[in-house]
């Protein structure tokens, strides 16, 4: 089993329907999105907080699209396993953070120990009139980062400039500069179906899927039955 920064973790049944499974040491703990959790060793403890307090939930989950809860799984007594697993069909991916900065669209938060912080960064005024939301989730610190996508993940190195769909956006690394914008002229932006864009510059990794959940449900809603 691979050895990231902190936990001992396999990947399964990548990339469509993605098992993450963890083993934690004794007294060992992760933290994880609410409603992550597919199975734990019974002596997994389980504490259900406001990670970062009232406020700081409130704008993970007002502003970055995350839950307002997060849980901490710990091993008790003894070493334990868990398995999670985020809601929509897609990848996991670790991220191993050296004390560096990523920025994560809402949702793509799914695990990492207690240690990294969680916080959410403005996207600019554009982001107003983007289908996919005006923050970004903003995780920094050391240890391991366990990110979903919907669909599979891609990774990219950039180095130079890249214009990437907001709705296949996963995340990049901080030090990267960006730039919300249309993609052409309001004919394009409202009726080319892409919406706006992110311009991409600068050195690092970029993190894309290769499904958009908003493209998704406007093909899904017109095929759901209707009363």
């Amino acid at each position: 089993m691979p050895k990231g920064k902190n936990y001992e973790y396999e990947i399964l049944k990548s990339p469509a329907y993605t098992l993450l499974k963890v083993n934690l040491e004794r007294e060992q703990d992760i933290k994880a999105e609410a409603g992550a959790l597919v199975s734990m060793s019974p002596n997994v403890g389980i504490e259900t907080k406001m990670q970062g307090g009232a406020f700081g939930a409130l704008k993970r989950k007002a502003l970055g699209g995350e839950s307002f809860f997060q849980n901490t799984f710990k091993a008790e007594g003894a070493p334990g396993e868990l398995t999670l697993a985020p809601g929509y069909p897609g990848d996991v991916e670790r991220i191993s953070l050296e004390g560096d900065t990523w920025f994560l669209q809402g949702g793509a938060f799914l695990a990492s120990n207690v240690e990294i912080s969680l916080d959410t960064k403005f996207q600019g005024l554009k982001g107003f009139v983007s289908r996919e939301g005006l923050f970004f989730l903003k995780a920094d610190g050391y240890g391991d980062l366990f990110i979903s996508a919907f669909g599979a993940l891609y990774e990219q190195e950039l180095n130079g400039e890249m214009i990437v769909d907001t709705g296949h956006l996963v995340g990049f690394q901080g030090g990267i500069e960006y730039e919300v914008k249309r993609i052409g002229g309001m004919k394009s932006t409202f009726l080319s179906g892409e919406g706006l864009v992110l311009k991409l510059k600068g050195r690092g990794k970029v993190f894309m899927q290769t499904r958009n959940p908003t493209a998704f449900a406007s093909w899904l809603i017109p095929l759901m039955p209707k009363q």
